[in-house]
């Protein structure tokens, strides 16, 4: 048996999706943007896809772009909308993706805006009352707050940010590509300006997302060289790639209730027994603390031990595939970014589960006895 538990990183691909991505792989290969039958037949599923977006974060089918995927379409929110509303101050915090963090770092050592780092407590928890004192004193502000973070599974107050941000005149963006296809969205009340969905977060393809962007917002494209996407994102649309993520965040929305249940009680599974088997457990951030986290989520404290260094090895060769943090830095020994802004412990063991509606119970136990195992305690 091999045990995937890094569902935060990507997750498998759903046959429904597949099956309805076929036929755009093989048969209707016209260019959208062609005017005869063959492009006319493709322009008509990709609009029908886009309406589908629309009508289930509740925008207008005008306000959804489709882009390659989170990282993009982060970054076109961050770096046109600075641009385009010539805004010279940035907030964020220290634990959001390289997406939103090295866009706006760029941003900065070019001289182009100021950016501000929220500070955040030992659990992860951004400083609302620091965001506020900020705004006060640099109104119309673009600020960057994701929805959930993707290491520690913290969920932020999106709604309560978005106030203070419209008391102040600021732009908010929000990295909602951990809860996308996890959470039902409607952005006429979400308050954010802008949201973003990567397809395989939600057992869609690999290489597509999408970004909503509040229609009151105008902006210049970040990828010049056509008009498609209304002139937002030069380039051919993937197109089967487009439909496969209509199709999977359709289905994330029809299944969403029981799928919320299945994994919840995964999470709360491992929880219960991770902390029977394995002395000194702990968990960072909220992930352990039910309606704080996002339920795809635990992130796992271990104690300091000298195989804590080889923990994901370990794990890797016992059949049982999770991660230390971001799938993004993997291979990079520096550490989670986010594990250090809150001040953890480095010197313990530090692991990422994610789940999806895949797992099952016996995964979850497998996983369990490995590390106790590992931390040469007997299991019970």
């Amino acid at each position: 048996m091999r045990v995937y538990l890094d569902n935060a990183a990507t997750t498998p691909l759903d046959k429904e999706v597949f099956e309805v991505m076929a036929p755009f792989m093989l048969e209707h290969y016209g260019n959208p943007s062609s005017i005869h039958a063959h492009g006319r037949q493709v322009r008509a599923a990709l609009e029908g896809a886009r309406k589908t977006v629309a009508n289930l974060v509740n925008a207008s089918p005008s306000e959804i772009f489709f882009t390659s995927g989170g990282t993009e379409a982060d970054n076109l929110a961050i770096i046109c909308t600075i641009r385009s509303l010539g805004l010279k101050h940035a907030i964020t915090s220290p634990m959001e993706h390289h997406a939103v963090l090295h866009s706006l770092e760029v941003l900065e050592k070019n001289g182009e805006i100021e950016l501000t780092l929220l500070r955040v407590n030992e659990q992860g928890e951004l400083d609302l009352a620091h965001l506020e004192q900020t705004l006060a004193s640099h109104p119309r502000t673009f600020v960057s707050v994701m929805h959930a973070n993707n290491e520690v599974g913290n969920l932020n107050d999106i709604s309560a940010i978005a106030e203070i941000c419209k008391r102040f005149d600021a732009v908010l963006h929000s990295d909602t590509v951990q809860t996308m296809g996890h959470y039902t969205y409607d952005v006429q009340t979400f308050g954010a300006n802008f949201l973003v969905g990567s397809a395989h977060k939600f057992h869609g393809p690999k290489g597509v997302g999408f970004i909503y962007v509040d229609s009151a917002i105008k902006i210049h494209p970040l990828i010049q060289g056509g008009s498609q996407e209304r002139n937002m994102r030069g380039g051919t649309e993937n197109v089967y790639g487009i439909i496969g993520l209509a199709k999977a965040l359709e289905i994330a929305y029809r299944d969403m209730d029981g799928h919320h249940r299945h994994i919840q009680h995964l999470k709360d599974r491992m929880i219960a027994r991770l902390r029977d088997q394995i002395e000194d457990v702990q968990f960072n951030g909220l992930s352990a603390q039910g309606d704080k986290s996002l339920y795809t989520v635990l992130n796992v404290s271990l104690p300091a031990s000298d195989m804590n260094e080889m923990l994901l090895f370990n794990l890797d060769i016992n059949k049982i595939s999770a991660s230390g943090g971001s799938a993004c830095t993997s291979g990079v020994d520096l550490g989670s970014h986010v594990l250090r802004a809150m001040g953890a412990d480095m010197n313990r063991g530090h692991v990422r589960f994610s789940f999806s509606k895949y797992n099952t119970e016996e995964e979850i136990d497998y996983a369990v006895a490995t590390l106790a195992k590992l931390y040469q305690k007997e299991t019970v």
